[in-house]
């Protein structure tokens, strides 16, 4: 069967502010997901749940 989907090393990143002082922020980078791989088959029911069983 072929495949519909198929990812590959996904990577998602998100872009934070830490404030450091008054006037100064650093930026930080905090990496929600890396190196995830999956395939989804033609007619395969596929579904992503979160720890609180949220998708």
């Amino acid at each position: 069967m072929d495949n519909a989907i198929e990812v590959r090393n996904l990577v998602k990143r998100y872009i934070t502010y830490e404030r450091k002082g008054f006037l100064t922020k650093v930026k930080r980078i905090v990496e929600a997901l890396k190196g995830i791989d999956f395939d989804v088959k033609r007619g395969e029911i596929f579904g992503l749940l979160g720890p609180n069983g949220a998708g």
